[in-house]
């Protein structure tokens, strides 16, 4: 859950590297809380029109957090040394999604890239020094 709450505090922030800890925990916690809101927006509210999926709840939620999405994966693009531009490939209808999930998951770039330096080995360098960050 840190996770996630770490990248909602980065709001809109496109700088950086993410590691894939950081990126998936919050696309892991974003679908359970947004299927969560469509359970509450077809069961007990019934604030949903026609046949669509997303509700008012769940849909203002998306609304909220697409920022917050796009920025964790354009920074998770940056880990695998890739430019944030290469989400635009998602528009690309079948095949660009899937381009993108294989960067996603694959393993960060080793050492500092032109993007930062490797959050991996700046977590592993903070607990050997006995200064790891504390969690709250």
């Amino acid at each position: 859950m840190n996770w996630y709450i770490s990248a909602l505090k980065r709001y809109a922030v496109f700088s950086g590297r993410a590691r894939r800890k950081e990126y998936w925990y919050f696309i892991l916690f974003n679908s359970l809380i947004t299927l969560g809101l469509i359970g509450v927006d077809h069961g007990i509210t019934k604030f949903v029109t026609g046949n669509n999926a997303l509700g008012l709840f769940s849909g203002l939620f998306v609304l909220a957090t697409f920022l917050p999405a796009l920025g964790a994966l354009v920074r998770r693009l940056h880990d695998t040394n890739r430019s944030g531009w290469y989400v635009l490939m998602n528009l690309i209808p079948l095949i660009g999604p899937i381009i993108i999930l294989v960067y996603a998951v694959q393993d960060s770039e080793p050492g500092t890239n032109e993007y930062g330096p490797n959050p991996k080995e700046v977590v592993t360098e903070a607990m050997a020094d006995g200064t790891a960050l504390q969690s709250n």
